[in-house]
């Protein structure tokens, strides 16, 4: 399975701070945005991914992440032009994921909880035995704002909607997703929505009508955040600087990942925190390589 994360867009919802720079660049805490989607990317044992991005970004990104080999990855970026749904990314991606499957996330969502990547393991698995999609559920107090799932007992969704004025479950679709290579040829055949954008939902209802998706909840003790608002944005720093300071553990930190993961190593590690050996990150990074 391959990954595809998606960082494009003008995020008009945090103008003016998006303005001059990419949201997805902004700092969670003490990392960028982008740093947290890549990081469960990287928990699942995911080493190739694809950026989609904007074009006045893509050079940015390459200074951030470059090919991803210092990480013991394999990081490719794909432009998109302009902002033309989600559903886009896949098409756009499509000579990237080749015969592969695929995990699609969106860069600006950030998820924290205990056995988060257990769950992702699963669905990834699923996807790979018995193909189809998986969506993921977060329970919200106003679904009339969100794509809502309704779903049975096993967890295959009955219905889908976007923004329903009367909403058959209190679970939103949040933004990360697992499909079978179907999802290229499915993303092709969307038409364009009433706001002119193709959408990820007619995805996932051509899934529906296959019964071919599921759903998987993230219930209590999970975090989720769509930090392309600022409220949302603060709230995710804040639990992010939380979490850290409770734990002395950092989350979404990509070189620990990596390290973890046997895919860097301890000279690798210390290489990379060399540069930033007077930051609070450097010496995290160095103390983590010097532990027994």
């Amino acid at each position: 399975m391959k990954a595809v994360i998606l960082a494009g867009g003008s995020g008009t919802r945090l103008y003016p701070v998006t303005i001059s720079v990419n949201k997805h660049f902004l700092p969670i805490y003490n990392k960028p945005m982008i740093y947290y989607p890549l990081s469960l990317v990287m928990l699942l044992g995911i080493r190739e991914v694809l950026f989609i991005v904007n074009p006045d970004d893509r050079e940015a990104f390459k200074k951030l992440f470059g090919d991803g080999s210092h990480l013991g990855m394999r990081i490719q970026y794909k432009i998109q032009e302009r902002p033309n749904g989600l559903a886009e990314g896949l098409i756009l991606a499509e000579d990237f994921i080749g015969a592969d499957n695929v995990c699609y996330m969106l860069g600006d969502n950030i998820f924290y909880g205990h056995d988060l990547v257990q769950i992702m393991k699963d669905a990834k698995s699923e996807i790979e035995t018995a193909g189809g999609a998986c969506v993921f559920g977060y329970y919200v107090k106003d679904p009339e704002r969100f794509g809502i799932v309704e779903f049975d007992e096993q967890g295959n969704v009955k219905s889908i909607e976007e923004k329903p004025a009367n909403p058959k479950s209190n679970y939103a679709v949040v933004g990360m997703y697992f499909y079978d290579n179907r999802a290229v040829e499915i993303a092709k055949n969307v038409e364009p929505s009433e706001r002119g954008e193709l959408e990820i939902t007619s995805v996932n209802e051509e899934y529906l009508k296959k019964g071919k998706l599921k759903v998987k909840l993230l219930g209590r003790g999970f975090a989720w955040f769509d930090a392309g608002t600022h409220d949302s944005f603060l709230e995710a720093g804040e639990f992010v600087a939380t979490i850290e300071k409770k734990t002395g553990l950092m989350v979404g930190c990509i070189e620990e990942i990596a390290y973890n993961n046997g895919w860097i190593n301890k000279e690798d590690l210390l290489a990379l925190a060399k540069p930033l050996k007077k930051t609070d990150y450097g010496k995290y990074l160095i103390e983590l390589a010097e532990k027994e």
